[in-house]
């Protein structure tokens, strides 16, 4: 795999996959950075350590005076130094404003790598907010949300009796994880408040196998669920097997796939795209194209990618590339717009944070950021088909994969 000069992942619409953290990939120099952590409950270091450039414009002595009040007046005591700290950095992150840019404490960090790992507990299904509202970004196949009936698109209006209007996706996925075997009701609609149901999931460990392939006749139907770590290789493995089997048609399924590490990201789309540029990365004026890193094995194999509102950051950047070059044909629904680029660091006392430094851009320029991928056959897939076990935008693929073996 291409060393990349930053570690780089993208994040995965804000979305933090109930299974833990998610929101994807970060672009991560990870290297730590000198904080004045808290030892114990009642010491806090460098407190005259303020930056010469703030002192004019901003009396940092308020800070103090405002921590002393908390601690001296607030009426439960006693106030932790700790909680205050931390507490203190998240909302210094969060005046920035932007719903990926975000500070973890040691413990949320922690669970962040760990979920991108592929293990964690939960009901096993992302949710972000989209248009101000808390709404699921994708369940994983199998996943104890997919079972109860949750859907990509799906909105959250109570966690068990808790109003989510305004709520931040940190607070409802510490509202929706627990312990395996325990229950949360999410009060869920699917097109409106007036057909607004309870759910009730039964929390379970989930483990994410990120691609599974098999061949349905002479087309290979490959699904990539998320970018983790194990994607390049099965991925790999599924292209190895189809080539083998003499596939000649591919569709690669990436509803509901939420994002994941670039580097895998990249990897994939190689396969078609080669060492033409994938992504290219946008900031402050400049921009950085990423190029493929392996030759075109897929390429010249007629191919359909099928995309929803589920489909996010990974997902739209190879979606976007393959599209551009011309070399698949998009069927589906309009994806997330998770095209914005985080910088995760991590911290010397195991915090971390993650901060939007850049936006993706497809290899011809198009923004992804807020806008999506548009599907070249724009195919709906409502919950009734849902329910009757139909999937109008594989039969779409499939439509599309004969007619061009037809036309060859």
């Amino acid at each position: 795999m291409r060393q990349f000069p930053r570690g780089l992942i993208v994040v995965c619409a804000s979305a933090l996959l109930i299974l833990g953290f998610t929101a994807g990939m970060f672009l991560g120099r990870q290297q730590g950075l000198r904080a004045a952590v808290p030892e114990g409950e009642g010491r806090v270091l460098n407190q005259g350590d303020v930056p010469a450039y703030l002192e004019d414009d901003v009396d940092f002595r308020q800070f103090w005076d405002v921590w002393n009040l908390v601690k001296e007046s607030f009426y439960r005591q006693p106030v932790s130094d700790k909680a205050l700290y931390y507490g203190a950095i998240k909302g210094m992150v969060s005046a920035a404003d932007d719903r990926y840019t975000v500070y973890f404490d040691p413990e949320e960090a922690a669970q962040f790598t760990s979920d991108l790992e592929g293990n964690f507990d939960g009901i096993g299904a992302e949710i972000g907010v989209k248009d101000d509202q808390l709404t699921v970004v994708a369940p994983l196949p199998d996943s104890p949300a997919e079972k109860a009936g949750l859907m990509a698109g799906d909105r959250i209006l109570f966690i068990d009796d808790t109003d989510t209007t305004g709520m931040a996706v940190e607070e409802a996925v510490s509202l929706i994880r627990g312990p395996k075997g325990t229950q949360v009701t999410l009060t869920i609609t699917h097109d409106g408040v007036q057909d607004a149901t309870d759910v009730t999931i039964t929390r379970d460990t989930i483990t994410v196998n990120s691609v599974e392939w098999k061949m349905e006749g002479d087309i290979a139907y490959i699904s990539i669920y998320t970018f983790n770590h194990d994607t390049s290789g099965l991925f790999n493995q599924a292209v190895n097997d189809a080539l083998a089997a003499n596939a000649k048609g591919i569709i690669l399924d990436l509803r509901g796939d939420p994002g994941g590490l670039l580097t895998s990201a990249i990897d994939v789309a190689s396969a078609w795209v080669g060492y033409d540029t994938v992504v290219i990365e946008k900031s402050q004026g400049e921009a950085t194209p990423y190029p493929g890193v392996s030759a075109p094995r897929l390429g010249g194999i007629p191919t359909v990618v099928l995309v929803d509102g589920g489909s996010a950051s990974g997902s739209e950047i190879v979606a976007g590339a393959l599209q551009d070059y011309g070399y698949a044909t998009i069927v589906g629904a309009q994806t997330f717009g998770k095209g914005s680029v985080q910088d995760y660091q991590d911290l010397a006392d195991g915090s971390a944070v993650k901060i939007t430094v850049a936006e993706w851009n497809t290899p011809k320029g198009r923004t992804i950021h807020e806008v999506g991928i548009t599907p070249d056959a724009a195919i709906d897939y409502t919950i009734d088909d849902f329910h009757a076990g139909r999937d109008p935008q594989k039969d779409k693929a499939v439509e599309i994969l004969r007619a061009a073996q037809t036309a060859q």
